[in-house]
């Protein structure tokens, strides 16, 4: 790590020359405020998972990087001018209209003084994943400033995931996923996997660019879609530049663009600002790939090569359940460079370790709940038999505020075992519930058997569903069903 060390110390020095200035002409100015109920800052400030972050970032080593003497945890205050000349410098070297105004010198202050630790973690997190990106970006003949629209969308963590459901370092919907080839399954996220993910958001952002001309409009529809971009351009007169179509722009974009802008400033000159990288445990180049061609699960990775389970889930975010399935397909899993020789060595014994007290992995089933009027988390995680912290992990929710129509992502434990956790296996299910029903009056009812599910008993029954269950047993808490307990599953 030393040697890393080294090299952001003498990428500090070289930004300094290109375009910084020295500590002594740097003046002090009152930093303006950022405030944390900024609707459009909240939306950029979603994606900010620092969890992911912690447990493979550790402190920079400052002494070194400190080229300006900056006294420990102070704030540089940062004139406007010089920030516009920074700005000035880094535009001479991009196709990107990278210009000043108020709104980006907003995003500035937000990343340089509100969300310092998240930026220096980034910082740290470029060495993982920019090279990856800087690859691919050439590959495709792309500008390589791109690579800092990761940071906008995700902090560079791979498992983030929006409130609307967009999953990944890119941020893609499940629908556009699918569009650009990635795989979606119980399995698998192609959304959380580096490699396929980047590939994907450059073809997107290539036909974006191809469609407009202007990679600030691309950028605009990668976040809001082309339709409301095309719509922002007819309600402008047909204006074809981001700035005249921002102010009919949805609002979460409008501050897109300026947020990408600072990143490319901030992540230049972050050591202005007394900002300096949190290294990782593993940077892209300590680690290497090898093919699966079976079922394999990590534990019998880690049994074999010593390789932390969770270091192998942080190298390989994709695989949602700690398991790569066997599908016909050949799977790539990344492992430190010193494990790889010993994987190849052991190959087919690993396949074949632990196969029978490995417990059986099962598909997962998701459901999307629609929030109603007069809603809270514990009554719809009581409603559902899941917890609190649960629903807010799976819907990225950090504190307990919401809304009508509000959709939420839940866990179907009923359908798929109980599995709460995307990396341990899940337990196998319970014995197949037994049709015991009896017709009374207008209804058939069904006497409920020791661990029976609403889904279970569904399944028992031609024509019906869960929701048509809890539509004929008003106040039936899916959660919390007793043996015995009689409930209607048909009108007849």
């Amino acid at each position: 790590m030393r040697v890393i060390r080294l090299w952001w110390a003498a990428l500090a020095c070289t930004l300094v020359v290109l375009g910084g200035q020295a500590q002594d002409s740097i003046p002090s100015v009152e930093v303006p405020i950022v405030l944390d109920d900024d609707p459009e800052l909240r939306a950029i400030d979603s994606m900010l998972v620092a969890t992911y972050l912690n447990h493979f970032c550790f402190t920079a080593d400052t002494s070194i990087l400190n080229i300006f003497d900056y006294p420990a945890d102070s704030i540089p205050g940062v004139d406007a001018e010089t920030i516009r000349e920074r700005l000035a410098s880094l535009n001479a070297d991009t196709p990107f209209d990278l210009q000043y105004n108020a709104d980006v010198d907003k995003m500035i202050r937000f990343y340089a003084n509100k969300r310092r630790v998240m930026t220096a973690r980034c910082l740290g997190m470029a060495q993982v994943y920019f090279p990856l990106f800087e690859q691919t970006l050439d590959k495709y003949d792309m500008p390589y400033e791109l690579k800092y629209l990761a940071i906008v969308e995700s902090a560079l963590n791979p498992e983030a995931r929006s409130r609307v459901g967009a999953v990944g370092l890119w941020q893609f919907m499940y629908a556009t996923g699918k569009m650009y080839g990635l795989r979606i399954t119980s399995y698998e996220d192609e959304r959380m996997n580096p490699y396929e993910a980047t590939d994907a958001a450059c073809r997107f952002l290539t036909a974006l660019y191809e469609r407009y001309g202007d990679w600030n409009l691309a950028l605009a529809a990668y976040n809001a879609g082309p339709g409301n971009v095309n719509k922002a351009i007819r309600r402008s007169g047909g204006k074809k530049d981001y700035w005249a179509i921002r102010p009919y722009l949805p609002r979460e974009t409008r501050s897109y663009v300026p947020a990408f802008i600072a990143v490319n400033y901030i992540m230049n000159y972050a050591s202005e600002h007394n900002i300096y990288p949190e290294e990782p445990e593993w940077s892209y180049f300590q680690c290497d790939t090898v093919h699966v061609t079976q079922q394999l699960h990590f534990e019998q990775v880690t049994d074999f090569t010593g390789v932390d389970r969770e270091l192998l889930e942080f190298l390989n975010p994709s695989y949602k359940r700690g398991v790569i399935p066997e599908n016909g397909r050949k799977h790539v899993l990344r492992l430190p460079v010193d494990a790889v020789a010993t994987f190849v060595n052991n190959e087919d014994s690993i396949y074949t370790w632990r196969q029978d007290d490995i417990p059986e992995v099962e598909e997962e089933v998701w459901i999307t709940y629609r929030v109603r009027s007069g809603d809270v988390l514990g009554k719809i995680a009581q409603r559902h038999g899941v917890r609190v912290s649960e629903l807010k992990a799976w819907n990225n929710l950090r504190g307990n505020m919401i809304h009508p129509g509000q959709r939420l992502r839940i866990l179907d434990k009923g359908a798929s075992g109980g599995s709460t956790s995307q990396a341990a296996p899940a337990p196998k299910p319970n014995p197949k519930p037994r049709k015991v029903t009896e017709d009374v009056g207008d209804f058939r009812y069904h006497t409920v058997q020791s661990g029976d599910t609403l889904w279970d008993i569904a399944k028992l029954y031609d024509g019906v569903d869960v929701e048509q269950i809890k539509r004929l047993n008003a106040g039936l808490d899916p959660g919390n069903l007793k043996q015995g307990q009689k409930i209607k599953v048909q009108k007849l």
